[in-house]
């Protein structure tokens, strides 16, 4: 895992560049640092980097400015936003721009890697307090806003029942890598950017 990190904390890169590669046995490694928001983009495509994390709170332009320089240079690579408050507006904002996730700069250095090797398996994550600022409960029989073939809706149907990748690979017979590849598809064709946001739409629309 080779991981840029965006952040105006200098302690902050010294310690992540420290732990990283402690905490995941050498299979993380920070790649490239930068304190200039501006430079994320050019940095995160000259290093070739799987995973970008960005803070929220930087000079400008500003961490959602850079997230989004990222995902529009380097559309593979996964990007992390984190942040030191929890204010749900910049980390919506945020995962707006391209972001597949957020965590808090209060999570313990342990317990970093289960969510971002989830992030590179194509999940997004997100602390429990923000959900309830990302979902809220829409109206009974919401139309779906795009029409989807049997296929989607099947795919649809199978991520809000909580199946993980590797489940509906199964299910339909397919790859791991195209389930991802479908289930990116499908995400930007309902115009939400998660799984659990795919899986309210589905409740809200009968689907489930």
């Amino acid at each position: 895992m080779r991981v840029v990190l965006i952040d105006d904390h200098p302690m902050f890169l010294q310690g992540m560049e420290l732990l990283l590669p402690k905490i995941t046995d050498g299979r993380a490694t920070v790649v490239a640092a930068t304190q200039d928001a501006a430079a994320a983009a050019g940095l995160v495509l000259r290093t070739v980097a799987d995973l970008a994390l960005v803070d929220l709170h930087m000079p400008p332009p500003g961490g959602v400015r850079a997230i989004a320089a990222i995902r529009r240079t380097v559309p593979r690579t996964r990007i992390v936003a984190m942040s030191g408050d929890e204010h749900p507006e910049p980390v919506i904002e945020a995962l707006r721009a391209g972001a597949e996730g957020f965590l808090p700069k209060t999570t313990d250095a342990e317990a970093l890697l289960t969510p971002l090797l989830s992030v590179l398996d194509g999940w997004s994550v997100l602390p429990s307090w923000l959900l309830g600022s990302l979902i809220t409960p829409a109206p009974a029989n919401r139309p779906v806003p795009v029409r989807l073939d049997e296929a989607e809706r099947r795919l649809l149907r199978s991520i809000a029942a909580g199946a993980t990748t590797t489940e509906i690979a199964e299910e339909l017979h397919v790859s791991e890598r195209t389930v991802k590849r479908l289930t990116a598809a499908l995400l930007r064709r309902l115009r939400v950017t998660s799984r659990t946001e795919a899986a309210a739409l589905a409740g809200s629309t009968g689907l489930i």
